[in-house]
C-alpha cells in the first residue's frame, strides 16, 4: 500500500501534501514547528529559522502565489510585497482550505530515513522526547535550505559578538552599537538598513559588488515588468533587465560602492533600493572586503581599520539534509544532480520539492514540483528513461552562468523553470480542488 511521508510543512511541503491527497495518497507531514509557514513565522527565538520582524517579500505578490489558491482566493487588498505576517496567514489560510491539518504532526522533529532491503523508506521521528519509526513506500523532502547557517572564517580573532543574520530578530538589541554586516545580498542590506535606524554607525563590507534592483520600475513591480521580457531570448531579456536597473540606479561609484564584474545573472539579485537611500543619506557605510580581525578591531583590504562591537554575517546557508546519511546522500558543498531539480538518478521513491533557488519566488514552482511528484507516485507520469543522462545535465547545462559558489547550485531561472515544469503536466493540470 503506498504510504507518503513528507518532510516539512512550509510553503513547499503544504503544496506536496496538497498534491498527494488531490491524488488519493496516504500522505503525512512531520514539520518540527508549531504551525504552518516554515521561515515565514516569524519568532524572536534565537536558533529558530525564521524572518525577522519587518521582513518583507522581495518578489511581488503576482509572481509569488499557487496557482491553485491565489492571494485574492486568500484575500483581497493584499499588497504587491506582502509582509511576513500576511504570508504566513496566507499559507495558514491554504492548509485550512485545503483541509491539511488533519494530515500535519508538528513539533516533530525527522531525525533519520533510511532505505531498507526492500526500498522502503524506514523514517524514525521524535516528538516531547518519544521517538518514533515508520514504514514509507515514498519519501518527499521539502526542509527548505535556509536554516544551517553558513559562517565566514578570517584571520585573527573578533573579541566583539560575531553572529549571522539567521540570529538576526530585529534591530532595537544593536541600538547605539557599532555595526558590521558583511554582504551585499537580500539579508545584508535588509540587516544594515534596520540597524542603521538605531545603531551609533553601520557598515557594510562587499567582496564583490553588487547590483541593486529596485522594487519598482516604470510604477510596477520589478519582477513584473521583467516578467513582460520572458518571451525574448534569453541574452537580450537579462541585457534589458541590466540596462533598466542601471537607469534607475546609476553606478555603484555614485554610492562608494564596488562596481559588479559579472552579469546581473551572475549572483542572485539584491532587491533592496533603500540601501542606496541610507548610503547617500549617511546612515550606511560601504567598506571592502575584510583583511583579518584583531580585537574589535577590523582591518580592511584597503588598509582601513574599523571598531566594531557586532558583526552581523549575511553570507548564506549550507544545504543540508541531517537525516540522511551522509555517505548516502549529501549536497552540501557540490553539484546537486537532480532531474528537474527534484528526482534522484537512482532513488525512484525519493523526491525534492522546493530544493532550487530561482530568480524570483520559490513555491509556485514548488506547487508544479508537487503535482508531478503525486502523478509519479499516482503511475500517471513516467520517469525518462534517460533519467542519469538528464541528472547531470542539470549540472553540465544550468539555466544561468553564475560564479562557482556553493550557494548557486540551484538556481534557476523562473520563468524558464516554470516552462519546463508545465511541460511535464497535462494542460487542465489546475486540481478540482482549487478555488473557482
Amino acid at each position: 500500500m503506498t504510504k507518503v511521508c513528507v518532510i516539512g510543512a512550509g510553503p513547499s511541503g503544504i503544496t506536496a501534501l496538497k498534491n498527494l491527497i488531490d491524488q488519493g495518497l496516504d500522505a503525512v507531514s512531520y514539520d518540527f514547528n508549531s504551525q504552518v509557514g516554515g521561515n515565514w513565522v516569524y519568532n524572536e527565538k534565537v536558533g529558530h529559522s525564521s524572518v525577522f520582524e519587518t521582513t518583507h517579500i522581495i518578489s511581488s505578490k503576482t509572481l509569488s502565489q499557487y496557482e491553485d489558491f491565489t492571494f485574492d482566493d486568500f484575500e483581497k487588498g493584499i499588497p504587491d510585497y506582502p509582509s511576513h505576517d500576511q504570508l504566513k496567514r496566507y499559507f495558514q489560510g491554504y492548509a485550512a482550505h485545503f483541509n491539511l491539518y488533519p494530515h500535519i504532526e508538528f513539533n516533530t522533529l525527522v531525525k533519520s530515513c533510511e532505505l531498507d532491503d526492500a526500498k522502503n523508506w524506514v523514517v524514525k521521528t521524535e516528538k516531547d522526547g518519544v521517538e518514533k519509526t515508520e514504514m514509507f513506500t515514498h519519501l518527499v523532502v521539502c526542509n527548505g535550505h535556509h536554516w544551517l547557517p553558513r559562517m565566514p572564517q578570517y584571520p585573527g580573532e573578533f573579541s566583539g559578538k560575531f553572529m549571522h543574520s539567521h540570529d538576526f530578530k530585529k534591530a532595537e538589541p544593536f541600538r547605539d552599537q557599532r555595526i558590521l554586516v558583511i554582504g551585499g545580498g537580500n539579508s545584508a542590506c535588509d540587516v544594515a538598513v534596520e540597524t542603521s535606524r538605531v545603531s551609533t554607525k553601520t557598515s557594510i563590507s562587499w567582496r564583490r559588488g553588487y547590483r541593486i534592483v529596485p522594487k519598482f520600475l516604470f510604477g510596477k513591480p520589478s519582477d513584473v515588468v521583467a516578467s513582460g521580457l520572458a518571451w525574448l531570448p534569453t541574452g537580450l531579456k537579462f541585457f534589458l533587465s541590466e540596462l533598466s536597473v542601471k537607469i534607475f540606479s546609476g553606478s555603484n561609484k555614485n554610492y562608494g560602492l564596488p562596481e559588479p564584474e559579472h552579469s546581473i545573472t551572475a549572483t542572485h539579485p539584491t532587491i533592496n533600493e533603500e540601501l542606496l537611500y541610507k548610503v547617500r543619506h549617511g546612515k550606511v557605510f560601504p567598506k571592502p572586503d575584510i583583511d583579518h580581525f584583531e580585537g574589535k578591531n577590523v582591518h580592511f583590504k584597503d588598509g582601513s581599520v574599523e571598531e566594531f562591537d557586532t558583526i552581523i554575517a549575511c553570507t548564506g546557508y549550507i544545504l543540508e539534509h541531517p537525516f540522511f546519511r551522509k555517505e548516502f546522500l549529501n549536497y552540501s558543498e557540490g553539484d546537486v544532480p537532480l532531474y528537474l531539480k527534484m528526482l534522484h538518478e537512482k532513488y525512484d521513491n525519493l523526491f525534492f520539492v522546493g530544493m532550487f533557488q530561482p530568480l524570483g519566488c520559490i513555491w509556485p514552482g514548488s506547487e508544479l514540483q508537487s503535482k508531478i511528484v503525486a502523478r509519479a507516485i499516482k503511475g500517471l507520469w513516467k520517469r525518462p528513461e534517460n533519467i542519469a543522462e538528464l541528472c547531470q545535465r542539470e549540472v553540465t547545462h544550468p539555466h544561468l552562468n553564475q560564479i562557482k559558489t556553493p550557494r548557486h547550485t540551484i538556481t534557476v531561472d523562473f520563468h524558464l523553470f516554470v516552462k519546463q515544469l508545465k511541460k511535464h503536466l497535462p494542460k487542465n493540470y489546475v486540481s478540482k480542488s482549487a478555488v473557482s
